[in-house]
């Protein structure tokens, strides 16, 4: 899934800057540079979000950066992420699956050297994307 929450950037006396998401508790990050925090900011939403889908948890809706008080050595910027991806770039441990399929296809398959993990990995990236999008 596609997120975008908005962020607060704090410029730090050090020049770096620190990250944190108004619409989480415990989402916050720092980096050296800014583009540095950017990267981090996308990294610990992502992270953040798809803990909560794995709990099954209510995410929260996104505030709008309109709304938010900073402060003058602050800004605000909204942060996109894909949970999706983070969990195929974190989580990509292969599991073992038992299926049954006809002999015949299986045959055909075996002969024109069709890797069947492949298309069983391709064709559930196919369904779970359709099935986002809806």
């Amino acid at each position: 899934m596609k997120y975008v929450y908005p962020a607060i950037f704090t410029v730090e006396e050090d020049g770096g800057y620190s990250v944190n998401f108004p619409d989480f508790e415990s989402c916050y990050t720092c980096g050296d540079t800014l583009a540095e925090s950017l990267a981090m900011a996308e990294d610990v939403l992502a992270f953040t979000l798809y803990k909560l889908e794995t709990e099954q948890a209510l995410l929260p809706a996104p505030g709008k950066l309109q709304g938010l008080s900073l402060g003058e050595n602050e800004f605000a910027n909204y942060i996109a992420c894909d949970t999706m991806e983070y969990r195929k770039r974190k989580n990509s441990k292969a599991v073992k699956k038992t299926l049954t399929i006809p002999s015949w296809l299986n045959e055909e398959g075996i002969a024109r050297g069709i890797n069947f993990s492949q298309v069983l990995q391709d064709a559930l990236m196919e369904k779970i994307e359709k099935y986002t999008k809806t």
